[in-house]
């Protein structure tokens, strides 16, 4: 039986706030359900975070018109604050998020591992647009 080597993906963004308010957006549950979504027409209606080793995360994320929803779930396996956040997905890949601080402003660099059903090149689209509104989200707020 032949099996399937499991690739690894990263993307990377500069958010133009300091680290202690990046932090505080990307683990907050109040936060989180207004940037956690790739595209305008998805959102996330409820968002839980026990944000400490073995602590789990629950998102739930669906299109705005309600034809399609999934949950967003893991626990952590590494959490230093300010600087990582490391979790397992429910679907066994691994993530993980370094938060590092230029001077005003937090360079975020995410490395996922990619499910087999996409395309690499389509999954890390999503989790950049994700990012990217993460980013927007943060520096508007």
């Amino acid at each position: 039986m032949e099996t399937k080597e499991k690739t690894d993906s990263c993307i990377e963004t500069l958010i133009h706030s300091p680290t202690d308010k990046v932090w505080k957006y990307w683990t907050s549950p109040e936060h989180i359900i207004h940037w956690n979504n790739a595209s305008e027409d998805w959102c996330t209606p409820s968002a839980t975070n026990d944000l400490k080793v073995g602590g789990k995360f629950f998102f739930k994320m669906e299109a705005k018109d309600g034809s399609f929803g999934f949950e967003f779930e893991g626990v952590y396996s590494d959490v230093k604050e300010k600087k990582l956040i490391a979790y397992k997905l429910a679907d066994g890949r691994q993530v993980a998020v370094h938060f590092s601080s230029e001077g005003e402003n937090t360079k975020i660099v995410e490395t996922f591992e990619a499910e087999e059903i996409n395309t690499i090149a389509l999954q890390r689209e999503g989790w950049q647009a994700i990012l990217d509104n993460f980013k927007k989200y943060c520096e508007l707020n």
